[in-house]
């Protein structure tokens, strides 16, 4: 005999309602955000879901921008000529004609701080690009490795570790280019730029090195090795997607970086020279004259921390967006 308590707890299924032909079934499309399904997503598509609420991830991304389109086209933003000067306007403050007033030669200063983002920021960009690429592949290659192999690149690495940053550029430059030595505005530019990224690239390679030690003995590193993956496809197709979030967001931080660099060694003397219009060679020609004609230096500075500042502010946006402790 079945117990009639038990047999009251027991409940039937209810019955599909027959859907009527042409209707649609029903979805969660009228639920609330927070109610409705998910979809999956990756590590980019939860980063960029992060990013876009945050306003300092705008605020910096669209002073960015218009720097980027100022180095790209600076004829936008001026159409005067940042080399063409005459004495009888020297250090003539600002005004109607000149926003920024002109400085010791009678040079449009506005029109100097226009172009001269394009050699600050092509130096910070080739030089990120060449610190990120050559710290990258080398970190990548010494903890896939180990062994002797990492051990003698990381000692290779922590020589140039261990270089003081200005005075290993200071050496660097003023072996190379020397004063007085007649080069073109190219060189000088790539000079600088090489100085930088030999200075430079031990940091991304312990980033990187790092990066690929914790990954590497993941479960599908080491699934991928046992189907039978060569070792170029499991570093191609497996290692550096998943290790590029630390060195992505050092690379971000780091172009700012950059820019301060160029503007510190065009200032002491080493860097960028003229015929080079830069925001740290116009620093530099400013230091004499601070005391009686402050906006030499005021424009140009403002514009450079302006820069860094938003350079660092995306990195860490990129930062807290990208690491998940930090959500």
């Amino acid at each position: 005999m079945s117990d009639p308590t038990m047999s009251s707890m027991v409940t039937t299924p209810r019955a599909e309602q027959p859907t009527a032909p042409g209707a649609t079934a029903p979805t969660d499309a009228g639920l609330p955000e927070n109610q409705q399904a998910d979809k999956p997503r990756g590590l980019l598509g939860d980063a960029w879901r992060d990013l876009r609420r945050k306003p300092l991830f705008w605020i910096s991304s669209f002073f960015i921008v218009l720097f980027l389109v100022m180095a790209a086209f600076p004829s936008l933003f001026t159409s005067a000529d940042p080399d063409y000067g005459t004495l009888s306007r020297s250090r003539v403050g600002p005004s109607a004609d000149a926003w920024f007033g002109y400085d010791v030669q009678g040079r449009d200063v506005y029109a100097r701080v226009i172009y001269g983002a394009r050699a600050s920021i092509m130096v910070a960009v080739l030089s990120t690009l060449g610190t990120v690429l050559i710290g990258g592949l080398v970190g990548v290659i010494a903890g896939f490795r180990g062994g002797w192999f990492d051990a003698v690149l990381s000692r290779i690495a922590d020589i140039f570790f261990g270089l003081p940053f200005v005075l290993g550029a200071i050496v660097i430059l003023f072996t190379f280019n020397p004063p007085g030595a007649n080069r073109g505005e190219f060189e000088i530019i790539m000079l600088v730029v090489a100085s930088l990224i030999l200075l430079s690239w031990p940091v991304s390679m312990r980033i990187m090195r790092s990066s690929v030690l914790a990954t590497k003995e993941a479960d599908y590193i080491v699934a991928a090795r046992a189907l039978g993956a060569s070792n170029l496809r499991i570093v191609f197709k497996h290692l550096i997607p998943n290790c590029l979030a630390p060195l992505l967001v050092y690379s971000t931080i780091l172009v700012g970086s950059f820019i301060g660099a160029e503007a510190t060694l065009s200032f002491l003397g080493v860097g960028l020279q003229s015929p080079v219009v830069s925001w740290g060679v116009m620093i530099n020609e400013s230091q004499n004259y601070i005391r009686v004609s402050l906006y030499l230096l005021l424009f140009p500075a403002a514009f450079l921390v302006t820069a860094v500042l938003s350079f660092v502010m995306l990195g860490e946006a990129v930062r807290e967006a990208l690491d998940p402790k930090m959500r």
